[in-house]
């Protein structure tokens, strides 16, 4: 067995990685950027290297500056984790010439699996059934056309390079078939420096449902059950369960014998995850996807109900390890059995909005969040697990990936795991920076779900109706009262006059309102009325009716409170920052904004001459300019792109007008809701009269209009999200 190991990655899998290798006596190396100096994996492991700056092509990425770290540090192995290089076979190559050991599969495996053409013809040459499609490697755009036709509509056109989702396109009408080949090309090479594709027949209505195998150097191959991974947001998954709710038995077994013949087809080695698609009126016609050749973000779920001989548990690093030293695995398949249910939430640092679908509709842009961890409350406690990579004071920015952490609750059914998870969800808390645990917390409560009845596309239908429309009027009253108690008087200060107490008291008169103008981003400015103590007040929510209301601080834990408000009392997180504070209830938490009254100003006189002030709609960095002060421009139209977490948001003009205000540049870090320019609408054009040519942000002929770009997007810049391999 190694005697050091360096772990190539950060965030909750590097830490996750590093607890295996304290319990199992090994020496740890972790690695960071200079964003990353303080993060928690670098105080978890045993040494820590820094690579470089916060750029992942300078630090994560970067095969020599990793090679470095090793060798200095005396590691004889690499675990890559997932992301980042762990599918990288130059990578693994590169390792064993520096002679460290690989802890992942066989350079040539993952260069086979990472082919999805040729992964595809290898499983099938291994009798594992295969979504009916292309096949062969280079086809031009009339050959895919011609097997698009073949195949019949719907299609699936699919980078063959890439993983994720990536760049997929659904094609339901074969008219415009050319255009989306030639759209996906495009994408392809821009996301994977590899633009061929495939062409796959589209399933309706699919559950993806993945294998867990395991594989050593000495012959055997085991599955280790299935995870249900249907609960997808843009083909990227959010909830994950095992087992799935929809297989039998004898289905389970002759998935589980497929997994292991796609894996004895490439020579695997380790752990690994073969993807199917199933349709779900009829499970038995699954069909192999792809295979991700490394450990996977949802291998808790397995590790918890899998029993091994004697009731151990299941530690997939462990055994990764132990294959990677050259240990056999000590079970045959019968050895492995199931026990109980599992769900597992993955926490994003994300901020869901509510906006106009073009055409009708509501849609609900997920945009990605920074900001420092100021409390953190994360659930334990029997049947739930967090793998997580914070701490409170950890700065979570856009430079890398959004997932923070997992919540993982196991139950001896699944109704009972479904409960523990939302139980956990609504005791966690995480304040300073948006998540989608709230959101998370209501799906699993989705009648559809909590049944089983699962398919890709829930998430997607489901969202609107998960996302609340409106701030509860409990959330601004806790913090107006939490500003009202600011202000009042230490206890024991002495004598204070009663026309200056917070209370509102005055001689003979009915006592005076105390006013707090609050925002939450988002939406609109509300001013909260108080009259009385934070202890004991009337409060009016804007214009509602005054509400009997009280705060009361916990002894035990400062960073909770509890708001008593028409009679019922519930407990808030909070975090007082230097224009307002954090609320967290249940899993929903709310930046709470003292209102400016200079901005405010502004931003109402903008208003009352039709001007709009664009926003940013997430924390970022400005990498496009299209227009400048002057330009007249139309709606619809891209004004400037704003990229975070390697996704793009195209700001766009709500209306004909002219720029008036542009307040940043390339290369300019903004924050969620700064103001990035500001265009005033044209007067009506008199009859006859041409309007005004839009300047500087012209597409050339023929390009397709980004997402986010056209009419009936939602107001303020809160354009449409477009992933960078959207066709922009």
């Amino acid at each position: 067995m190694f005697d050091t190991v360096l772990v190539a990655n950060r965030g909750e899998i590097a830490v996750r990685v590093i607890r295996t290798l304290r319990a199992m006596g090994i020496r740890s190396v972790a690695v960071y950027s200079d964003a990353d100096a303080g993060a928690p994996h670098v105080r978890a492991a045993d040494t820590a290297v820094r690579l470089g700056p916060a750029a992942a092509s300078e630090s994560y990425l970067s095969v020599e500056r990793l090679l470095e770290a090793a060798a200095r540090a005396g590691a004889q192995a690499v675990h890559p984790g997932y992301g980042f290089l762990a599918e990288n076979p130059a990578f693994a190559r590169a390792c064993a010439e520096a002679g460290l050991v690989f802890v992942g599969p066989p350079a040539e495996a993952v260069e086979l699996m990472g082919d999805k053409i040729r992964a595809k013809e290898t499983v099938r040459a291994a009798g594992v059934p295969v979504v009916s499609g292309s096949s062969g490697s280079g086809l031009d755009d009339a050959q895919l056309a011609a097997a698009a036709r073949e195949i019949g509509p719907p299609v699936l056109l699919k980078p063959s390079a890439g993983g994720g989702g990536k760049g997929m396109r659904l094609v339901r009408e074969l008219s415009g078939l050319e255009s989306e080949i030639a759209a996906a090309r495009r994408t392809a090479l821009g996301a994977f420096g590899d633009g061929t594709l495939l062409v796959e027949r589209w399933i309706e209505g699919p559950r993806h449902i993945e294998i867990q195998v395991l594989a050593d150097g000495h012959g055997t191959v085991l599955h280790l059950g299935e995870r249900e991974c249907s609960l997808q947001r843009r083909h990227q998954k959010i909830i994950e369960e095992a087992p799935s709710p929809l297989l039998d038995p004898a289905t389970r077994a002759a998935m589980g014998e497929a997994a292991v013949e796609a894996a004895r087809s490439c020579g695997y080695r380790g752990a690994g995850t073969v993807e199917f698609i199933v349709p779900g009126g009829d499970p038995g016609a699954y069909s192999f996807m792809e295979m991700n050749t490394r450990l996977q973000v949802e291998h808790p779920v397995t590790e918890l109900v899998v029993r091994l001989p004697g009731g151990e548990a299941l530690d997939l690093v462990e055994w990764q390890l132990r294959v990677a030293a050259g240990e056999p695995l000590p079970w045959r398949q019968e050895d492995i059995t199931l026990s109980g249910h599992a769900v597992e939430a993955r926490i994003c640092a994300e901020t869901a909005r509510l906006g106009a679908e073009e055409g009708g509709g509501e849609r609900v842009d997920f945009l990605p969040a920074a900001g420092t961890v100021l409390r953190l409350r994360e659930p334990r406690g029997p049947g739930v697990r967090t793998d997580s990579g914070l701490a409170e004071g950890t700065e979570v920015g856009t430079d890398y990936d959004p997932m923070l952490s997992k919540i993982i609750a196991h139950g001896p059914d699944r109704a009972a795991a479904l409960r523990a998870l939302r139980a956990a969800l609504a005791d966690s808390a995480l304040l300073g920076v948006d998540t989608n645990t709230g959101f998370l917390r209501r799906l699993l409560d989705e009648p559809a779900v909590r049944a089983g009845e699962l398919d890709t596309g829930l998430v997607d239908r489901a969202a609107a109706a998960l996302v609340p429309r409106e701030v509860p009027e409990s959330v601004y009253a806790a913090a107006a009262l939490l500003r009202q108690a600011a202000l009042e008087p230490e206890s024991g200060a002495g004598w204070v006059s009663p026309f200056a107490a917070t209370s509102g008291w005055r001689l003979g008169g009915e006592p005076a309102w105390t006013l707090h103008p609050l925002r939450v981003p988002g939406h609109e400015p509300v001013t909260v009325a108080v009259r009385g103590s934070s202890r004991d007040a009337e409060v009016r929510v804007g214009a509602a009716e005054p509400v009997s209301a009280g705060l009361s601080t916990d002894a035990a834990d400062p960073g909770e409170v509890w708001l008593r408000w028409s009679g019922v009392t519930r407990r808030f997180g909070h975090a007082m920052v230097r224009d307002g504070c954090w609320l967290g209830c249940e899993g929903d938490a709310w930046q709470v904004r003292d209102v400016d009254p200079v901005e405010a100003a502004l931003r109402d006189a903008a208003s009352a001459h039709g001007a709009d002030a664009l926003t940013a709609p997430m924390p970022g960095t400005v990498t496009v300019l299209k227009s400048a002060v002057g330009d007249a421009v139309t709606a619809g139209q891209g004004l400037l792109v704003v990229e975070a977490m390697k996704m793009e948001h195209v700001i766009t003009a709500p209306f004909d007008g002219t720029v008036t205000e542009l307040d940043v540049t390339v290369g300019s870090t903004v924050a969620i809701d700064q103001v990035l320019a500001v265009v005033e609408p044209h007067e009506p054009a008199a009859a006859g009269e041409d309007p005004p040519a839009p300047g500087g942000a012209a597409r050339p002929a023929g390009e397709v209009p980004p997402p986010g770009s056209g009419p009936g997007d939602a107001p303020r810049g809160a354009s449409r999200e477009a992933v960078k391999e959207a066709d922009a």
